[in-house]
């Protein structure tokens, strides 16, 4: 262990934002952050682009698009299950790797749909017709042609039956079209890398996890990894020795052995998005927001509104309207805002608004 002095839940939640990108990002490129992170959640498309945008000074929303058009990363089902934008380049591995796992955890919706493995056979069947050659289809598009072969998509069938051929390994997402994704040919839009044995794709990615999410514990990276808690302390044991131990209360926390903390991170504001790594890819959640709050953060069924975080911690939350060339941008503080947080908010607002190159209106609530 660590002899380090006390660690502060405050000192945690800095050292992520630190770690994730979000203070003195290092990186330019929409593969690198994301690359970094491992996986990033995104099933908010609209959210996931300025998730990405905050780690990358200066960016815009269309520089994010251009890289998911060129395929640089790619929006699939890859953990828990849910969607994650992934590097072009660990896409196969991190498949092969949760697929089988994801595809069992659904088999008990698959029977109430009467989906079963003859149907999936054929709509991917369909799906690799409607999409060779480079040909590119909206979700719309792709149902309509299930349609077109009597295979029903009510009752949730639509997504499954999606999921389930990007699971398999058929489609992922293709370029961006009237701002939804569309989806391709997995085989063309990224094709098939060296193959990772089973122990180094895991090692691979809790290096991936502890390395850009640290400090963090086992618990945490089995909630964000999906894994089994025996093949996730089986990843942390092959990969520890790049890692020092730290006990903070009854808990074990993982941090790179040269940690540092931000050279200038005092009240500093940042509005990040709605299911933002920061707060989701943790089990316990507390360092950042208190027990108290987390249901106006986090709602009973589990959608991560966007949040104000000042200095590390959650002290409210945000929503945004767009109204032609701007953006009418609401704050929800969980407690009163003092003038220089509301600046401090302004500036971080600015930084949305340049972001999305629209007009900014603040009304705080």
């Amino acid at each position: 262990m660590s002899s380090r002095p006390s660690i502060s839940p405050i000192d945690l939640s800095l050292l992520r934002l630190f770690n994730q990108q979000v203070i003195e990002s290092k990186f330019t490129t929409v593969k690198e952050v994301v690359g970094w992170m491992g996986a990033m959640q995104a099933q908010d498309f609209y959210m996931v682009r300025w998730a990405i945008g905050i780690r990358i000074p200066n960016s815009t929303n269309q520089f994010i698009e251009l890289a998911i058009d060129d395929g640089h990363v790619i929006r699939t089902h890859l953990l828990r299950p849910t969607w994650h934008l992934a590097s072009s380049d660990d896409l196969h591995w991190m498949l092969a790797l949760n697929a089988k796992q994801i595809k069992a955890s659904m088999k008990s919706r698959d029977r109430e749909l009467e989906l079963d493995d003859v149907i999936y056979a054929k709509s991917n069947s369909i799906f690799e017709s409607a999409l060779q050659g480079g040909n590119q289809l909206s979700r719309e598009e792709l149902l309509s042609r299930l349609a077109g072969e009597n295979i029903a998509t009510d009752n949730n069938r639509a997504s499954h039956l999606l999921m389930r051929a990007e699971l398999d390994g058929i489609i992922c997402s293709g370029r961006i079209k009237k701002n939804k994704q569309t989806y391709a040919l997995l085989s063309e839009r990224v094709p098939k890398a060296t193959t990772l044995s089973r122990d180094e794709a895991i090692s691979l990615l809790a290096l991936k996890y502890f390395t850009s999410h640290s400090p963090a514990t086992l618990s945490d990276f089995v909630w964000w990894s999906g894994l089994s808690v025996n093949e996730a302390r089986k990843a942390l044991e092959m990969v520890k020795s790049n890692f020092i131990s730290e006990s903070i209360g009854d808990q074990i926390y993982w941090f790179t052995p040269s940690f540092i903390f931000p050279k200038s991170h005092k009240d500093i504001v940042h509005l990040l998005p709605a299911f933002d790594e920061f707060l989701i890819s943790y089990k316990d959640r507390t360092a950042s927001l208190p027990f108290k709050d987390q249901t106006k953060a986090v709602s009973n069924n589990g959608i991560f509104k966007p949040i104000i975080v000042i200095n590390g911690q959650v002290v409210g939350i945000w929503r945004r309207t767009i109204k032609n060339d701007r953006i009418i941008l609401e704050t929800e503080p969980f407690q009163s805002l003092t003038v220089a947080a509301k600046e401090q908010i302004a500036e971080a607002a600015l930084r949305y608004s340049n972001f999305l190159n629209k007009k900014v209106e603040i009304i705080h609530h």
